[in-house]
């Protein structure tokens, strides 16, 4: 006697990777929705850190919009689709590019604070906008658009060489010379402090 199968529940999307949404997105585009809700608050952080608030929420949601017609681009070898989020958003970041170096030249004139804020060897993957000391936003202010770019999305996407590179779309041996070529800049101008230091310096 044949029995009717038993139906296999959806996986949720909380379980799928984000290369199998953004493939089910080709036919199902709503199933885009669940990579929005998973990034958009990461890839908003970023932005403000580096715009504003003011101009962030109106990048993040073009940045999923090219993401979105994009999506049939992506490579679905890789798992996770941050780097390549991170790297529309750069993208877009840049054209309000005097925005971004207006926001650090404030910073930069902002008042010192009575107590040097320490960089260990993690810290710059935890600094913020709101603590950036005024040296070290004359320096971002003063670096290329490209080398500013390289050194927030490792301090403050917090993302490795690796995914720094696929973000950018540059050689992993162009990141880790860049990276060499920042840390001397901003060394010279805080006075020794390495506040580029990670993990992964050891690698280079």
């Amino acid at each position: 006697m044949l029995t009717a199968p038993l139906d296999t529940p959806a996986a949720s999307p909380e379980d799928e990777s984000d290369a199998a949404l953004l493939r089910q997105s080709l036919s199902q585009p709503e199933r885009f929705a669940a990579l929005f809700d998973r990034h958009s608050d990461e890839i908003y952080g970023y932005v403000a850190r580096r715009l504003g608030p003011e101009t962030a929420e109106d990048v993040v949601a073009e940045t999923f919009l090219t993401a979105f017609r994009k999506r049939g681009r992506y490579d679905l070898a890789r798992p996770d689709a941050r780097p390549w989020l991170y790297g529309i958003a750069t993208n877009l970041v840049r054209a309000h590019r005097r925005t971004e170096v207006r926001r650090n030249r404030a910073l930069a004139r902002s008042r010192e604070r009575e107590a040097a804020e320490s960089f260990d060897e993690r810290s710059a993957a935890r600094v913020t906008a709101e603590r950036l000391q005024p040296r070290l936003a004359a320096v971002l202010a003063q670096l290329t658009a490209a080398d500013r770019d390289l050194l927030l999305l490792i301090a403050w996407a917090d993302l490795t060489y690796e995914e720094a590179a696929q973000a950018l779309g540059v050689p992993l041996g162009t990141v880790r010379s860049r990276l060499h070529r920042i840390r001397k800049k901003l060394r010279r101008a805080l006075g020794g402090d390495n506040p580029m230091a990670t993990n992964e310096e050891s690698l280079a």
